[in-house]
């Protein structure tokens, strides 16, 4: 239970080599909340996490192995939270830019292909920011964090 068939290091070594994969494999698939999660992209992240585990503990199966790895993993998002927060070039390779979608009335497609949404998504994200069309938005923007922040037109606004 507490007798480790690694070195203490080696867990940390995996733990970071892990992290910092999936960290670029997660931000170059795009933009989505937790709470925006469709049920095949909350499936893809339970079986990442079953699928990386070994590569993390090595087939060692103790509870301080276990221990290890998970403060590292929380010990290297701390780090990495406090790196972007300090540096804004950091923030940007690894949270991203907002991205704007619609702009006077017009969807920018380009940027929904680069973004890899679809226009129902955009429409219903429009509907939720009180607005029935395209037409009727200022600009709705794709935030960093996954939401969609709608400014619509006021009335008589000429675009």
């Amino acid at each position: 239970m507490w007798m480790l068939s690694l070195p203490w290091w080696e867990f940390v070594v995996r733990a970071g080599i892990v992290y910092g994969f999936l960290l670029v494999l997660l931000r170059i698939t795009g933009k989505r909340q937790v709470g925006q999660l469709a049920p095949f992209d909350l499936v893809l992240l339970l079986v990442l996490s079953n699928a990386v585990q070994n590569s993390m503990n090595g087939g060692d199966n103790t509870v301080l192995g276990g221990v290890i790895s998970a403060t590292t993993l929380v010990g290297l998002n701390f780090l990495v939270s406090w790196f972007t927060f300090k540096s804004k070039r950091l923030e940007a390779l690894v949270e991203g830019r907002p991205v704007v979608l619609v702009h006077n009335g017009k969807i920018i497609h380009k940027a929904m292909q680069e973004v890899k949404m679809t226009t129902h998504e955009l429409n219903a994200s429009l509907r939720a920011g009180g607005c029935t069309s395209p037409e009727e938005v200022l600009v709705a923007v794709l935030e960093n964090s996954g939401q969609i922040t709608v400014i619509p037109r006021h009335k008589g606004t000429v675009g």
